[in-house]
């Protein structure tokens, strides 16, 4: 007989590398989530927060959430299909529509649901989803949940999402699915060559904004501003709130049917509570902010730029990002723990991605700045790469 538990048991994986000294998950923070941060008493850089445009800690985003607690209270104790619906998550999803050019948008109560919800909503049987295949886990859970099936292309490469679509049914549904910023390696998908080939093989076109949304385009807007896709080329358009919207949730915008469609049938939606009141208030103002204010986003990409030299320069690989997410490729896996353990030894935060999350001897520390760093916040951690990288072996 076999003990559903036995794999708990045998999982040590973690707890070696507790002991070893070079565990860097589920670090237990003591203060809000700005350009320093406090663990167990001691300051950090924060270098490795999605937190891109600041606001997480802002008065205004604060001001805003203290209000709707006020007016609405804690939570709704509910979903929004049944008693949980509020004016001010109506208001939002027009909002988040407008702002992202669309016709109706539907909130979540996280980005992971949205992307559960909206996947396995629309993919039914005898539906393919074809996926970049580094897409957000998100979104390949969303394929698994649904009744139709998944069809991978290799990263960031339209000849070969042509070549798999040529081989799919030409009768099937198709959804062609990406991030518009890849969450690991900053880089931008080439959407215009993916809507071309999608619109040739009769699919549609749905595109992740999370790490998209208030950075890249003209005003923030995301991927499809970015390239002067607004004119209804891309289908769907779906994203997170717990980015530069600084708080929790998900959203997808398009077509009111469409819409309206997911509102009665996306399952992570509907027997799920609505997210809290003042999370909906703070994504509302968080969107007024961007809407209204460049700067933060304009301060961002100036701060990366020179943390970006900085680390190149020093002859550390960066990979071929363009946005905030600076990837910095440091070999194996040991080798990121033993950098990730010397940076946090002078007092930056970072984040280890190691293999299966990344190829194998492809491990990397994933930096993210805020907008409200300094010149100064950044020079320490290049300086501090610096003797990391050199004690390790990995730059001379």
């Amino acid at each position: 007989m076999s003990d559903i538990f036995e794999k708990c048991y045998n999982y040590k994986d973690a707890k070696i590398a507790m002991r070893m000294g070079i565990y860097g998950y589920f670090q237990p923070i003591e203060s809000a989530q700005g350009p320093e941060v406090v663990l167990d008493g001691k300051t950090y850089i924060m270098a490795g927060s999605n937190n891109y445009l600041g606001l997480a800690n802002d008065p205004e985003m604060k001001k805003a959430a203290l209000e709707a607690v006020q007016k609405y209270g804690t939570g709704v104790a509910g979903s929004r299909l049944l008693n949980g619906n509020t004016k001010l998550a109506d208001e939002l999803e027009q909002k988040i529509a407008k702002f992202k050019g669309k016709q109706a948008g539907l909130l979540f109560a996280t980005g992971y649901q949205m992307n559960l919800g909206v996947v396995s909503s629309l993919v039914k049987k005898g539906d393919y989803a074809i996926v970049d295949k580094l897409d957000h886990a998100s979104i390949l859970d969303g394929v698994r949940l649904s009744d139709g099936e998944m069809a991978r292309f290799k990263h960031n490469d339209p000849a070969d999402l042509e070549r798999v679509l040529a081989k799919l049914p030409a009768e099937a549904g198709k959804l062609i699915i990406v991030d518009g910023v890849f969450s690991m390696e900053g880089d931008i998908c080439p959407l215009p060559e993916i809507v071309k080939i999608g619109k040739k093989y009769g699919a549609r076109i749905m595109v992740d904004d999370a790490h998209a949304t208030g950075i890249i385009g003209k005003t923030g807007r995301g991927t499809c501003e970015h390239f002067g896709l607004e004119n209804g080329e891309v289908d769907l358009i779906v994203g997170t709130c717990s980015k530069t919207f600084a708080t929790v949730g998900g959203f997808v915008v398009g077509d009111s049917d469409i819409i309206h469609y997911m509102r009665h049938n996306a399952r992570s939606q509907i027997f799920s509570a609505s997210m809290p009141p003042s999370c909906i208030a703070s994504i509302s103002k968080a969107v007024d902010l961007i809407s209204n204010d460049t700067s933060r986003r304009d301060n961002l990409f100036r701060l990366t730029a020179l943390l970006k030299k900085g680390l190149e320069d020093l002859g550390f690989d960066l990979g071929t990002s363009t946005t905030p997410i600076l990837p910095v490729h440091v070999g194996s896996n040991e080798n990121c723990f033993k950098m990730w353990r010397a940076l946090h030894e002078m007092g930056i935060f970072a984040n280890p991605v190691i293999s299966p999350a990344v190829p194998p001897g492809r491990s990397l520390i994933r930096l993210t700045l805020m907008a409200t760093h300094t010149e100064e916040h950044v020079q320490k951690i290049v300086d501090s790469f610096a003797t990391a990288g050199r004690a390790i072996g990995i730059i001379k």
